[in-house]
């Protein structure tokens, strides 16, 4: 398969004048569709700018974000978050979970949200069953664990049927055998929802864990391969 995004010469600026920072510099690079992409780098690196540009959470002060071949930059307010809604499902290293919903009603929840019809037992249920929940489906997160909650909250991710997920950090919170646990989980997801997948680390253990390794130094783009 091909490139679902192209990230084409893309900048990020903030601030201006003598506190200006330039958080990313000329990132060029491609996402392969239903794959795991490890966008790796240290903490400061860039990682989570570039993930929100990609993702459309933030625009950046120069360059491209396509997907599908489709200018992210050329696109309205209105269109951006239509596609935020349904062509992406997110994944934070803060959880974020609802606390008074159980795990079954926090991934319904996603589904009323992006706006989805219809019955959503059938979906919900297997989304929990497929990242390992099925008997703990009621539980409320606080009798969740850690590795636990955030399966739900891949679950959630994507129930709507997403066509990519990103994922930050996701396993930061989590001890090595849990980490590595979802991120299996995650590659699992590209093949069983052919949904592709970019994940940010910064854990050296995760490293061959993708299909795709694109790594940021000081905002920089140092390997790709």
């Amino acid at each position: 398969m091909g490139a679902v995004i192209e990230i084409d010469h893309i900048n990020r600026i903030f601030g201006s004048g003598a506190k200006q920072f330039q958080a990313l510099t000329d990132i060029n690079a491609v996402i392969p569709a239903s794959k795991l992409t490890i966008l790796k780098g240290r903490s400061g690196s860039g990682k989570t700018t570039l993930l929100n540009i990609i993702g459309a959470l933030d625009e950046p002060t120069s360059g491209e974000i396509r997907m599908n071949g489709e200018s992210l930059r050329r696109m309205s307010d209105r269109e951006r978050e239509n596609m935020r809604r349904n062509k992406f499902g997110f994944v934070f290293q803060a959880v974020s979970l609802i606390p008074t919903m159980s795990a079954y009603q926090n991934v319904e929840f996603a589904l009323r949200m992006a706006g989805q019809k219809g019955n959503f037992r059938p979906r919900v249920t297997e989304m929990l069953h497929m990242v390992g929940l099925g008997n703990r489906m009621n539980h409320m997160p606080a009798e969740l664990s850690g590795g636990e909650q955030q399966r739900v909250a891949i679950a959630r991710a994507i129930a709507h049927h997403p066509e990519v997920v990103l994922a930050d950090e996701p396993t930061a919170e989590l001890d090595s055998a849990m980490a590595a646990e979802v991120t299996r989980l995650l590659k699992e997801l590209t093949r069983t929802e052919n949904v592709t997948v970019v994940m940010t680390t910064h854990d050296v253990g995760l490293m061959d864990a993708g299909d795709h390794l694109i790594e940021l130094e000081s905002g920089r783009v140092v390997e790709h391969e």
